[in-house]
């Protein structure tokens, strides 16, 4: 069955930076664009960042534009979120996902990223 594991969450100062990994298992995941997926307190799910099948092709959400880059590793099954120039607001439950919007099959059980002095 489809395992998505994220890891990596945990608490940074604004300005500062974590990477998200996502360790994907049970599906061909070299065959499947992915994406970054968060959920705010009180708040719904928020897609944030997508790569298609070769990583060629990236798409972000605007507020994180220039400060997260997605990446993957076909040879390692792995999604990566690098996260530079933390803000506040990007504090979230984020979660790896098998698909895009709106064909998003699968996600992770998330990792949680606080962002505060």
């Amino acid at each position: 069955q489809v395992q998505l594991v994220e890891s990596g969450g945990g608490l940074a100062q604004p300005g500062g930076s974590l990477r998200l990994s996502c360790a994907a298992s049970g599906f061909p995941f070299s065959s499947y664009a992915m994406s970054w997926a968060r959920q705010a307190p009180g708040k719904g799910l928020e897609w944030v960042s997508g790569s298609y099948t070769d990583g060629s092709d990236t798409y972000y959400l605007d507020s994180v534009k220039g400060r997260f880059t997605i990446s993957r590793d076909n040879a390692k099954n792995t999604l990566y979120l690098q996260m530079n120039s933390l803000k506040s607001e990007d504090t979230a439950l984020y979660y790896c996902a098998k698909g895009t919007p709106p064909f998003i099959t699968d996600r992770g059980q998330g990792t949680q990223v606080t962002v505060s002095s």
